[in-house]
C-alpha cells in the first residue's frame, strides 16, 4: 500500500538536522522563522542565554495587514523584526529557515530583514 508522505514530519526532521549544527550567540544571534497555513513567525534568539531578543508575527496587531498568509505579510514580519532587533543592538544575525524551502514567504521575510539592517 501507497502511504502518503507527511510533509510536515519530513521538515521537522530536517529543522532537527540544521539546528544540530546551528545555535545563535550572544554576538550573533539567531532569526528563526516558523510558517503556518495563515501565518509567518520569526523571533531573534539568543540560544546561550535562552532568551527571545524581539519577535514580529502577522498575528500583530501594529502591523495593519489585511491577509496573513501572503508574500507583502511575510516582508512586513522580516521588516518589523529586523527593527526590533535593531533597537536592541543586534546587527549581525544567523538565518534558521526552521526547515523551510527558502522560497516565496520565507524569502521575503529574509529581504525583508536584510533590507532593514539586519545582516546575514
Amino acid at each position: 500500500m501507497i502511504t502518503k508522505i507527511d510533509k510536515n514530519k519530513v521538515r521537522m526532521k530536517r529543522h532537527a538536522r540544521v539546528r544540530s549544527k546551528l545555535a545563535g550567540t550572544t554576538e550573533r544571534p539567531r532569526l528563526n522563522v516558523y510558517r503556518s497555513n495563515k501565518h509567518i513567525y520569526a523571533q531573534v534568539i539568543d540560544d546561550v542565554k535562552g532568551v527571545t531578543l524581539a519577535q514580529a508575527s502577522t498575528q500583530d496587531k501594529n502591523l495593519g495587514l489585511e491577509t496573513t498568509s501572503n508574500v507583502e505579510a511575510a516582508a512586513k514580519v522580516g521588516e518589523a523584526v529586523a527593527k526590533l532587533a535593531v533597537e536592541k543592538g543586534v546587527k549581525a544575525v544567523v538565518f534558521d529557515r526552521g526547515g523551510y524551502l527558502f522560497h516565496g514567504r520565507v524569502k521575503a521575510l529574509a529581504d525583508a530583514a536584510r533590507e532593514n539592517g539586519l545582516e546575514f
